[in-house]
């Protein structure tokens, strides 16, 4: 994957109802381990990565590039929203697109913090990107990712076999004004 070109970052501060995006932090750290060590954050992402592993491979200031956002709730992270282009991609309908991913610590699930958040993202790639279509792949067995999905805007492109599961593969084509 690659950034996002020449989008200058990190972005001030995106703040909604609830939540503060912004760039990674030293005091993050220790929520990116637990995010990427929990087994119920990777049901459907291949499985969690053993703490010491992450405790040693992860640096002071993880995950600061252009496109990763802290998703913050009253000063503590919650998730990560991450907006990537897709170059590597495996299907070609989302290949050098815009590629939205994240995820969220067991405990923010069910509050509407990732459809708040992810909006608020993709509000912002509109306004650094006009007109830029984003893509996002889940599994389809996902429930929870594919209503999020549905929200965002996102419509199927194609369903897919990869991982030994089906796969799906959505698109949002933003809204333009006309003048």
């Amino acid at each position: 994957m690659e950034d996002l070109g020449n989008v200058s970052w990190p972005p001030e501060p995106i703040r909604t109802e609830r939540l503060v995006l912004r760039g990674a932090e030293a005091r993050d750290r220790t929520a990116f381990i637990e995010l990427l060590a929990s087994a119920e954050v990777h049901t459907y992402l291949g499985g969690a990565r053993p703490r010491e592993e992450l405790e040693h491979e992860t640096p002071a200031v993880p995950e600061r590039w252009p496109g990763s956002f802290v998703v913050e709730l009253d000063g503590s992270m919650i998730g990560q929203i991450l907006l990537r282009r897709a170059t590597g991609h495996r299907r070609p309908a989302a290949a050098g697109k815009a590629d939205l991913g994240y995820l969220f610590l067991p405990r923010a699930w069910g509050f509407g913090y990732a459809a708040e958040a992810c909006a608020a993202a993709l509000a912002w790639f509109d306004g650094v990107l006009p007109g830029e279509p984003v893509v996002l792949t889940t599994q389809s067995a996902n429930d929870r990712s594919m209503h999020l999905a549905a929200k965002l805007g996102f419509t199927e492109v194609e369903r897919f076999e990869a991982w030994g599961t089906e796969q799906w593969l959505g698109i949002r084509t933003p809204v333009t004004t006309s003048g």
